[in-house]
C-alpha cells in the first residue's frame, strides 16, 4: 500500500474493491485472448510487474493503469466498481474509497479519493485528488473527453499542450483531455484538488 494512501480513517487497508482490481485486470486480458507479453509490450511494462500487479503483489501507477485500461478497452471505472455502488448517493467521508498507487518520490505522491460510484454507467468520474508536496504525475497523460477540475487547498501546477499554469485554492481549471497534460505539487504543504472528467476513460 502506499504511504500517500489518505490521512483519514480507515485508509492503508487493502478494501475489497482494491482486492478485485488484479483479478480483474487478469479477466479482461484473458477475455480478449492476450498473453501477459502481449500486454506487457502494448502498455511497455516487464511482464513480472504485470503478473505483480494481476496477483496483488504490486499497486499501478496512475498513468500504467490508464494505459492497461486503454490496451485492454476497458476503463479505471469498471475495475474499481463495487457491488454496493449502484444503490450510493451520499458517501461519508470516512468512508470515501481511496484509490492508491505506488508513485511515491521521496516520500511524496499522489492519492485519489473516489467521489463519484465507479460504474460502466456514470458519465463522470471524479475524484479528489491529494497531492503531497513535492508529488507529480509520473507520465504525461492523453484520453478522450473533458476535465474540470477546482484547487481545493494548496496549489497546483498544470501542464497542458506544453504551457504551464499554476492554480491556486480557490482557482479553478478546465481542458480537453486529448491534450498532453500533467501535473505536480509545487508547494510545501498539501494539495487537494476536486478533478471531474468526463467519459470516465481515465
Amino acid at each position: 500500500m502506499s504511504k500517500a494512501a489518505a490521512r483519514r480513517p480507515g485508509a492503508g487497508t487493502e478494501t475489497s474493491t482494491e482486492a478485485h482490481v488484479g483479478t480483474r485486470i487478469r479477466h479482461a486480458r484473458l477475455t480478449r485472448g492476450w498473453t501477459l507479453e502481449k500486454l506487457a509490450g502494448a502498455v511497455d511494462c516487464s511482464v513480472s510487474a504485470l503478473s505483480k500487479i494481476e496477483n496483488r503483489k504490486a499497486n499501478p501507477s496512475i498513468p500504467m493503469l490508464h494505459k492497461i485500461c486503454h490496451a485492454l478497452g476497458t476503463n479505471i471505472a469498471t475495475l474499481f466498481a463495487a457491488d454496493d455502488d449502484e444503490d450510493a448517493v451520499v458517501t461519508r467521508g470516512r468512508d470515501r474509497p481511496a484509490l492508491t498507487t505506488d508513485q511515491l518520490r521521496s516520500g511524496t505522491g499522489i492519492s485519489l479519493e473516489r467521489l463519484v460510484p465507479l460504474l460502466p454507467s456514470c458519465l463522470l468520474q471524479g475524484y479528489l485528488h491529494i497531492v503531497e508536496p513535492g508529488g507529480y504525475s509520473n507520465d504525461t497523460l492523453q484520453h478522450e473527453g473533458e476535465e474540470v477540475g477546482y484547487v481545493v487547498e494548496g496549489v497546483l501546477e498544470l501542464n497542458v499542450n506544453g504551457r504551464v499554469y499554476t492554480a491556486q485554492a480557490g482557482d479553478s481549471f478546465f481542458f480537453r483531455s486529448e491534450l498532453p497534460h500533467s501535473y505536480r505539487n509545487p508547494g510545501e504543504t498539501v494539495t487537494r484538488v476536486v478533478w471531474i472528467n468526463t467519459p470516465p476513460t481515465f
